[in-house]
Parts: structure tokens; sequence; C-alpha cells
């Protein structure tokens, strides 16, 4: 065993002083029913014979404990291990035997030999095998006691070193997770800068690189953070929505109804910009007439509910996957991985046609429930 297997000593003395005092009133009542005429008069030898024979296993257990959990029980070895526990059983069953002696042989010199005393050495041996099973018994339980009691202490060890590097995994994932979304939108933004160059729209095009500076240093400052306020949240979505409104102009419209009490509330980092950006890629950004973005925040219940919609196709238009399906798909497994089954990712047409998207989370404050890696 790799730990040593140990039960604090007063507990010890406190169930040896329990045994002692139920077996001296066995003893006591026992004597009294086999004789008619009043209650014998030995109680106190009843009593220090009964301490003593509980307290010896009690003082021995713990060196009885950590000779049976010295070493792992190993297959080569276990003949070697059995012929060790064989001689220490039989070396417990003669020092028990042999205090009780001693503190036998006291009590009859204060009362006398009895007129049939069979002499010291039948009296010793006949003492000897009348306890040697039951001394056997609790040798071997205690040999037991201690396995078990090493076992378990590992068991638990792993469970934890298990449960820790679960943890780790998970917020692994989640990194990984966080990270194909950062690039994913920066360099889109990067392109768009790109093609306004290209167009040779210069004053757009430093405005646009402008809002991505104040974007990136937004998004930095929390780059570790798995959850923020929804106010905070939509503070990355503003900046980057005033992007891509340079990008179409007058065809993005973009429309907030989100309750002022829910701000305070935690939502996944970066969670809605894919789901806005794949609302302008799928809808403003597949016509030429301006388009209509949605972004509601409700509490039901214990889960909040964050709703982004358009006025698009919908999910069942010709080429509405790919990034599409990717970012849904990358926002879902952070769902999961964050919250489990308490959270959702429902995607639907909308009552009047376009993409609806929504994200059902735990409702709980950033600040009770903060999740960092």
């Amino acid at each position: 065993m790799s730990q040593r297997a140990r039960i604090p000593g007063w507990l010890l003395f406190v169930i040896a002083t329990a045994f002692a005092l139920s077996s001296t009133m066995q003893a006591y009542w026992l004597d009294h029913l086999k004789h008619d005429s009043g209650m014998p008069d030995e109680l106190p030898h009843l009593l220090a014979l009964n301490f003593l024979y509980w307290y010896i296993p009690a003082l021995l257990a713990p060196v009885i404990m950590a000779a049976a959990t010295r070493e792992q029980l190993r297959r080569q070895r276990w003949r070697v291990q059995v012929l060790v526990h064989i001689g220490g059983a039989l070396a417990y069953s003669i020092v028990h035997t042999a205090a009780m002696m001693v503190l036998r042989a006291a009590l009859l010199a204060q009362t006398g030999l009895p007129q049939n005393f069979p002499g010291w050495w039948n009296y010793t041996l006949m003492q000897y095998l009348t306890q040697l099973d039951w001394l056997l018994m609790t040798y071997l339980f205690l040999v037991g006691l201690a396995h078990a009691l090493v076992y378990r202490r590992e068991s638990e060890a792993r469970a934890l070193s298990s449960a820790q590097l679960e943890t780790r995994l998970v917020e692994a994932q989640l990194q990984a997770l966080q990270r194909q979304l950062h690039p994913h939108f920066l360099f889109n933004t990067l392109n768009a800068i790109v093609v306004l160059v290209r167009q040779q729209k210069g004053q757009q095009a430093e405005e646009t690189l402008a809002r991505f500076s104040d974007l990136l240093r937004a998004v930095l400052a929390d780059m570790d953070a798995q959850e923020v306020t929804l106010a905070r949240e939509l503070e990355y979505l503003k900046l980057y929505l005033s992007i891509e409104q340079l990008r179409f102009s007058d065809r993005l419209r973009v429309e907030f109804d989100v309750d002022p009490e829910l701000l305070d509330a935690a939502v996944p980092h970066m969670a809605l910009q894919p789901l806005v950006e794949n609302s302008i890629r799928h809808g403003v950004g597949q016509r030429s007439t301006p388009g209509v973005i949605g972004i509601r925040a409700t509490r039901v219940g214990d889960a909040l509910h964050v709703v982004v919609q358009d006025d698009g196709p919908g999910f069942g238009a010709q080429g509405a996957g790919g990034g599409l399906k990717l970012g849904l798909a990358n926002t879902r497994a952070r769902l999961n991985q964050l919250y489990g089954e308490a959270s959702e990712l429902r995607t639907e047409t909308g009552p009047g046609g376009g993409a609806l998207v929504t994200m059902v989370l735990p409702f709980h404050l950033v600040e009770e429930h903060l999740v960092t890696t």
C-alpha cells in the first residue's frame, strides 16, 4: 500500500472500553444465573480482566495495521505475505495470552488457587487454546480493516485525480472552442478592411480600423474569461456591429430589446458575436435590400433567453451551411461544456420568416459564478 492506515487512538480506546463494559456485564449476569444464592462478588475482577482483554488489541492495533499495509500484496509475494501474517497472528495471540496470564496470576494470588487447579502450564495452555480462535479472528479483522482503509483512501485519491483531470480537460476544450471564435471574426474584419482599401474607400477603412482596434482591446481585456456580464457582451457586440454597419451602410439595422435588470446576468464570453455574424452573412449579406437583426434578452423562470433573429431567407435557404453550421456547432459545444443540460441552443424559422436562434442559459450573476481558465 502506498499509504498507511490509521485510526485515531482515542477512537480505539473508546471502542475497547465499550466492548470491555459489554463483556463484563455479560459475564457478570451469566455468573449470576449459574448461582442460585445471591450475586457473585467478582465484579472488580471481571472489570480488570475484560478491560485488559480489549485494551491489548487497542494498543497493538496501530502496529498490526502498519505492518499489514507496509507493502502492497503482489502476486509473486503472496506466499511470503501469508507466512508473515501467520507469524504475526501467532505472535499476537501469545502476547495477548501472556498479558492476560500475568493479570490472572495477580488476581489468583489475592483469592488463592482453587482446589482443582491444573498447574500453571496446563492452566495457561487451556486459556490459550480457549481464546485462540477469537484472537486469530481479531488479528485478521485488524489486517482486513487496514487494507480496507488504505484502499478507500487510494480510491478517493484516484477519484479526486480523475475529477481534476476532467476539469482540466473541460477547461482546455472551452479554451480551444473560444480560440476558434476569436480568429474567425478577426480575420473576417481584417478582410473587410482590405476590401475597403481596394475600393479606395480610405476614410471608411480608417474608421473601420479604429473601431476594430477598440473591439480588439475590449476582447483582449477579457480574453481568459469564460463568462462576462450581458452588459459587457453587448458592448463587444455593438463595437462589432459598428464595424459591420460601416460595410453595409443603410442596409443593416439592428434593434435591441434587453431588460435593464438582466444586464448583470452571466453569459458566455463572445457567444453572441458568431450568432449575429451568421445573421449578417446569411441574411443581410445575401441581398441588396435593407435587413433587420433583432437581439432580445428575457428571463423565463430560472433561465435566461437570448434571441438573435433576422429577416433573411432562413435556415432552409441554399448556401446557409458552412460557416453557419460551424458557428452554431461551436456555440452549442461551449454551452454544453459550461452548463450541460441546463443550456440549449434552438434554431428555427421565425414567424415572419428568417432565422431565429435562441440561446437558453441558467440565470445567474457573473459575480457569483465567474468561470475562468
